[in-house]
């Protein structure tokens, strides 16, 4: 009687984060660069009543019979899909298409590097680019790409080349890179649009142990300018998700309520 209740609480525990899960998709549906997550969930272990038996020469084999003892979470994926595309017209909104992430940090320390997909980027009183939270954009050889003040104009290339113009003639402030990884769910979400590395992202590296690569090379994405990739949230499938988390945290309640009934039943058989 009591494993039906303790299996019913795991299941409220599993819905609980489901929701957790879904909520923060939702909450981050304008997110630029943003990653929706899934929640998965396994079966415990459960316990034998009998166990199998081979066949013999006078009776067939038998089955195992076991009884289940509640679910458990299995694991909470992050799905690096391709976001839409918003188009802004502002130079220094960046879109990624394709496979691989913007590199920042202090371009000293490369420890510290973090990675994004989100690409609405500024410029700081000293001519560098920099992201909302202040950290440099990396750029190939793993320095900081700064315009001048004096530059009448720049553009960015799909190649990720930053070209300005001063007095009249085109100029390469530098070249935006971009890191790649194999397995871009491992990485670990540290807030604010930003991942950092982990033992289990597959951070590519090419012969030379670099792991930055120039974009539109290598597998890598290109660059569009004036746009941004916004969250891969599906609205639609979150809702349905949510509806059948609500549903499934409700069939759990009640087979608390039902386990609990039974248990009343028979506390009163001695009346």
């Amino acid at each position: 009687m009591l494993r039906s209740m303790y299996a019913g609480i795991s299941g409220l525990r599993g819905f609980q984060t489901k929701l957790d899960v879904i909520g923060n998709n939702i909450a981050n549906v304008n997110t630029v660069g943003f990653k929706k997550g899934r929640a998965t969930f396994q079966d415990m272990m459960s316990q034998p009543v009998t166990g199998a038996s081979a066949p013999t020469g006078i009776r067939g084999g038998i089955n195992p019979i076991q009884v289940g003892t509640g679910v458990q979470l299995g694991t909470i994926d992050n799905i690096h899909t391709q976001g839409n595309r918003q188009s802004t017209q502002r130079p220094l909104d960046l879109q990624l298409e394709g496979d691989g992430m913007f590199v920042f940090g202090t371009g000293v320390n490369q420890d510290n590097y973090q990675y994004s997909r989100a690409g609405n980027l500024y410029l700081d009183n000293e001519g560098y680019i920099v992201n909302a939270n202040g950290q440099y954009l990396i750029g190939m050889d793993q320095e900081r790409i700064q315009i001048p003040e004096n530059a009448e104009s720049f553009s960015i290339q799909g190649n990720g080349v930053v070209n300005y113009i001063e007095n009249g003639e085109t100029q390469v402030a530098g070249q935006i890179a971009v890191a790649k990884f194999s397995n871009p769910g491992g990485l670990n979400k540290v807030g604010a649009n930003m991942f950092q590395d982990s033992p289990n992202a597959g951070r590519m590296e090419d012969v030379n142990g670099n792991f930055i690569f120039a974009p539109e090379s290598e597998g890598t994405a290109s660059i569009v300018a004036g746009a941004l990739e916004m969250s891969n949230v599906d609205l639609s499938e979150e809702f349905t998700e949510m509806i059948t988390a609500q549903r499934g945290f409700q069939a759990n309640t009640r087979i608390i309520t039902t386990s609990d009934e039974i248990l009343q039943e028979l506390v009163n058989l001695k009346r």
